[in-house]
């Protein structure tokens, strides 16, 4: 028997035959109907698809039966350390860095003692035009979490 093809793996396949097919990630979005970024982080590991999705995101990619399989499985969620020095996804960390302390603030004085859920949650990912230069607006979007005693 052989084993379940890696999450990885199985993005990196993904990745090839949506760029050999000149298909984008809201276009893959669009045929299962679910949000562009959540789809991408899917389809690049990060969540499993019911049958369905990942039937229909094959067929759309050309992939088999062991990509499918695959895209089912429940994932191992985070980041390859290595990744944290892209510059487009440090820049996310760096604001983190410098932000991250002022909106625990904001969050703990507008709701009170309690977390941003990251499981309840929604991530927004748009293209603002701007004469300085288009702006990308990403919104994180978690319902908040109280600390019950």
């Amino acid at each position: 028997m052989d084993p379940i093809l890696s999450k990885s793996a199985a993005a990196d396949l993904v990745v090839a035959a949506r760029l050999r097919r000149g298909l984008s990630w809201s276009d893959l979005a669009g045929e299962i109907g679910a949000p562009v970024v959540w789809t991408t982080a899917a389809l690049l590991g990060q969540h499993p698809m019911t049958a369905e999705q990942a039937e229909r995101v094959c067929r759309m990619l050309g992939l088999d039966e062991t990509v499918a399989e695959s895209l089912r499985r429940q994932p191992t969620r985070g980041t390859d350390p290595a990744l944290l020095s892209d510059p487009t996804i440090y820049r996310f960390a760096e604001a983190l860095a410098v932000y991250g302390p002022a909106l625990k603030e904001l969050i703990h004085e507008e709701f009170g003692d309690g977390i941003m859920s990251a499981i309840n949650f929604r991530v927004g990912f748009a293209r603002r035009p701007d004469p300085d230069g288009d702006r990308v607006v990403v919104t994180f979007d978690g319902k908040f979490l109280d600390y019950r005693w």
